[in-house]
């Protein structure tokens, strides 16, 4: 490239989060960290910053957590100084406006509705109740308009105010931490934060603390079993303590060494005696490190597990194999050999470890800054420093039957839980450990033998060797087999000098796009594989070898990655098994009923939906998700799985890429024994690794569907411009469009258009679908603010208005755009990882572009405006092929479109006692008619029937 370039960064930490919101106004300190970005006494324009990042190659974010808040962006280095200067004005005279109030409150609502169908939210809030009144866990950390619009004006509260009173008391310099990372002189730098930061206030009042509030779960409420209906069709237990903080006890960290062994896969673990059983398919246990898990009022330590449908019925039986295992570790007590060893897998880890994004670097690095001595800011979190048996044995022994919160997730509790969370929704009950249990558990219950701690790992590296190449250095990777069999891409490292391999195969098998039930029977196929490896490949996991195997539209990924030592070991187990691949009905049965409930997953959420309908339409012969759904619902049997299995390994094409601490010769033989073990024949003809794509007509297509999940208000427009079969040159020029979209104060445009309340789910994109290239704008809002159609009105308003930004757009500020790009083109990769994911992509697709950034920025460098303004009306207006996919959510404004019959069950319609149930069927598409507002539009009422009349593009690949 003709230069390198790296983001530079910064991130700010404020030691107050929700914890801290009045008990009048929850979700301040939430709805605060919004606020401050709305322009400042310096920097007037209300979304300013953002146009400014946008212009120059960078992105921001922030998050409020219960006791800390986080601010970050990252820029190109050239404009990190200005970038600083206009960041920390945030901090030093924000404008907070009256006006803006209102507009950002329908933001904080968004996301608030936005999160609600989250089982993960879900489960916190009902968690979070449980404390004990007055305990600052028991708050709406979350706000919306309810608590921060309506309410206040009913109780005459001014938010403003006490917005503006909340900054003075807390956004205090005493209370921040700053970390920045540029290739500037340290010098430099700190000149910079001096000048810069030192005009933040600086109240001298004491910090918010609340580490008085301990045990803020000794209540009767949380020794309980929760049943609770959730959103997805899963069932999932969790089983919680509440232990004192942690914190202080990050040299030794006692929970890492107990959730470690907790959620260890290997023989004689929980996990490894449940799957035997065939009653569980994963299980986490620990403490997150996240606010809500760990701060300075307790530490949760939880476990939780994904049950199959036999292990719900089971559930109880679960938990006595989750307390029989702690007893056991009570027993034994901690031990030496393996603390050693998970201390010797994370320093290595640690020593070797890839840099991180500048922006995630900082963030994690200003964190630690509040909660670790200067000496640790780096490591504290990453590191084990020193046994400490007694640590490790304070909190082990706390984890008993008599202190346990037990929450059990099941789709079967649909119309048995009465009792209604206040702010999500979720419905719940609550009753007594069964008295048997509870015997059974104050009593010395004897332990399965099965249950026993890990043997030594063999998996774990002891050689870091950098080797010495056998073949010339090469740019990009280079071919070193090609054969009717297979075709093996390599490329040693010399750069990032770390004993780390990257190693990532796809096998392509003409079987799999045969049919949906063939689709389903990989995607078993897959599962099962997976699941047999689990106990045997978890070793490997834990000493830092990554393993993924997922089913691809047309091929089985196997990606692999860790110290180059014993990663020939996994690669040849995963081909053992897969060679050898076998399943019994129990196995089979376990994950027909997970695939069902995966499928249901997918269907549920308007995004997916959205994707797969779009696909569908767009992509020649792909199967929906919907068709899936219905195979899996048939009578599939073993048999069948096996035939395919057989078929499928029988004709295979191989193809894969190395790069890291290897050789060419050591590369080599990773092919050789795929075809060694597998003992495959060639396909015919080599596996497409693209679907054919349809050419849609020169006029506006509609296809609008109901979300099938009636207790979910979100929505989701998608207006996508076809643009067909194009080059290198016009891949560039759409990502070019997408850079200007975004640098032309898109927040400002949403907000005279959408009346604001879009401001973070509006997504331009550049859509390559299977080689053919189109571009689209994404809107995601909620039933209960606007209607699907209004919405694609506002895009398309949207759309003209960026037309006239565009051809109004001076030249000077064009070429900014194009520089931003070509920037972020040259900008250096932080780690081996980011460079493979780019050369993947082109095997991949069969493209073997490798140097496409290069070519794309020697378009950049000739791009005109008036070509790029040609490019985007060309699309729109004289050949517009459109595509319009919504996906229909609940609420009142779809209700003015579409009558009563649509929102019967939407959430505000909904009393406890009189609720239906959220499961629908999702096994048919339900079509949805226009308003008046898009009568022109041609509808999709049979995607098959529309399809079948449409020309097919030719398969096509962006080469040149």
């Amino acid at each position: 490239m003709s230069s390198i370039i790296s983001q530079s960064a910064a991130a700010l930490c404020i030691s107050v989060g929700s914890f801290s919101d009045p008990a009048d106004l929850p979700g301040l300190a939430h709805f605060l960290e919004h606020m401050v970005f709305m322009g400042s006494e310096k920097y007037p324009a209300e979304n300013g910053f953002d146009a400014f990042l946008k212009r120059h190659g960078g992105s921001d974010n922030a998050s409020t957590d219960c006791e800390r808040t986080i601010f970050k962006f990252d820029v190109q280095r050239k404009y990190f100084r200005e970038a600083l200067d206009r960041w920390a004005q945030f901090f030093i005279g924000p404008l907070m406006i009256p006006d803006a109030v209102d507009r950002e409150v329908e933001a904080v609502d968004s996301e608030y509705q936005m999160a609600q169908p989250l089982d993960s939210n879900r489960k916190e809030m009902l968690f979070g109740g449980l404390a004990k009144a007055g305990h600052p866990m028991s708050k709406f950390f979350w706000g919306n308009a309810q608590t921060l619009k309506n309410e206040p004006r009913e109780k005459n509260i001014n938010t403003y105010e006490r917005l503006r009173e909340f900054w003075r008391r807390y956004y205090s310099a005493h209370y921040m931490t700053l970390a920045v990372q540029s290739k500037e002189t340290l010098d430099n730098l700190e000149e910079w934060v001096r000048e810069i930061f030192i005009k933040i206030p600086n109240n001298g009042q004491p910090r918010a603390d609340f580490s008085d509030l301990q045990d803020p779960f000794d209540t009767p409420d949380f020794n309980k079993l929760y049943r609770v209906v959730p959103v997805r069709k899963i069932h999932a237990l969790t089983i919680s303590w509440a232990l004192p903080p942690q914190g202080k006890h990050y040299r030794v960290k006692p929970l890492h060494y107990i959730s470690w062994l907790i959620g260890h896969e290997g023989a004689g673990s929980i996990l490894s005696l449940l799957r035997k059983k065939c009653w569980a398919l994963a299980l986490f246990g620990g403490n997150s490190e996240s606010g809500f898990d760990q701060n300075t009022t307790y530490s949760i330590f939880s476990v939780s597990i994904t049950l199959s449908d036999e292990g719900f019925h089971n559930f109880f039986q679960v938990i006595h194999i989750v307390f029989q295992y702690l007893k056991m570790l009570q027993s034994v007590g901690p031990q030496q050999r393996l603390y050693e060893e998970i201390q010797k897998i994370e320093a290595s880890e640690f020593h070797y470890q890839e840099q991180m994004e500048p922006i995630e670097f900082v963030a994690n690095i200003c964190e630690n800054m509040q909660l670790f001595p200067k000496e640790d800011f780096l490591r504290g979190d990453q590191l084990m420093f020193e046994y400490n048996p007694e640590v490790i044995s304070a909190p082990l022994r706390l984890l008993t039957p008599a202190t346990a919160n037990i929450l059990l997730l099941s789709p079967e509790h649909d119309g048995l839980c009465h009792l209604k969370e206040k702010w999500f929704g979720t419905q719940y009950s609550v009753e007594d450990i069964p008295q048997e249990y509870c015997d059974l558990w104050a009593g010395d219950f004897p332990l399965n033998p099965d249950l026993h701690l890990p043997a030594e790992n063999r998996f774990i590296a002891t050689d870091f060797t950098l080797k010495t190449s056998d073949c010339p250095d090469t740019d990009f990777p280079v071919k070193i087999i090609d054969n009717e069999r297979g075709r093996l891409w390599f490329r040693k490292d010399n750069k990032f000098k770390i004993p780390k391999v990257y190693a990532r195969f796809q096998l392509l098998a003409p079987i799999i796009q045969e049919s949906p039930k063939n689709l389903v029977l990989f995607d078993l196929f897959v599962n099962i594989l997976a699941h047999n490896l689990a106990e045997t490949a978890y070793d490997a996991d834990v000493a830092q070898l990554e393993y993924m195997l997922f089913p691809g539209d047309h091929g089985l990924f196997i990606r692999l990655k860790g110290f180059n030592h014993k990663l020939s070991l996994l690669l040849n187990l995963i081909v053992d098994h897969l060679a050898n691949f076998s399943t019994t009905p129990n196995v089979f049965s376990m994950f027909i009923e997970q695939l069902k409930k995966t499928y249901y997953i997918i269907l549920i959420k308007p995004d997916q939906l959205g994707r797969d309908v779009r696909l569908q339409i767009l992509e020649h012969h792909r199967w929906s998700v919907m068709q899936k759904y219905k195979v899996i619902m048939t009578d599939l049997g073993v048999t069948d799985l096996m035939d395919f299995v057989n078929r499928f390994k029988a004709e295979l094409f191989v193809e894969g890429l190395i790069q890291g601490n290897f050789t060419s010769a050591e590369s080599k033989e990773f092919l050789q024994y795929f075809i060694e073990k597998l003992q495959y024949k060639a396909p015919p003809a080599e596996p497409p690794v693209l679907f054919r794509v349809v050419e849609l007509p020169q006029t506006h297509h509609l296809c609008k569907v109901q979300s099938l999940n009636k207790a979910d208000a979100n929505s989701e427009v998608t207006v996508y411009y076809q643009t067909g079969l194009k080059n290198l040159r016009e891949h560039t020029l759409m990502e070019l469009l997408v850079i200007v979209f975004l640098c032309l104060n898109i927040s400002a445009t949403t907000q005279i258009l959408f009346d604001s309340s879009f401001r973070y789910q509006v997504y331009p994109s550049c859509r390559n679908t299977s080689g053919v290239l189109g571009f689209s704008v994404t809107v995601e809002t909620q039933a209960t603010k606007f209607s699907t159609d209004f919405v694609e009105g506002k895009i398309e308003a949207f759309l003209d208005n960026f037309e006239e930004k565009m051809v109004n757009l001076s030249d000077e500020a064009f070429q900014t755009q194009v520089t931003a790009l070509i920037k972020l083109k040259e900008c250096e990769d932080t780690q081996l990882g980011e460079e493979v994911d780019r050369n993947w992509f082109e095997v991949l697709t069969q493209q073997y572009v490798f140097d496409r950034l290069n070519k794309e920025i020697e378009v950049l460098k000739n791009v005109t405006k008036d070509e790029l303004v040609s490019f985007f009306m060309e699309h729109r207006h004289a050949s517009s092929r459109k595509l319009s996919i919504h996906v229909v959510g609940f609420g009142e404004k779809e209700k003015e479109t579409h009558g009563d019959d649509q929102s019967s069950s939407s959430p505000e319609s909904q009393d406890t006692e009189e609720k239906t149930s959220s499961y629908g069927d999702v096994s048919e598409l339900i079509f949805l008619p226009a308003s008046p507002i898009l009568a022109k539009a041609s509808r999709i009422t049979d995607i098959r029937a529309f399809t079948s009349s449409l020309n097919l593009h030719p398969y096509h690949k962006i080469l040149q």
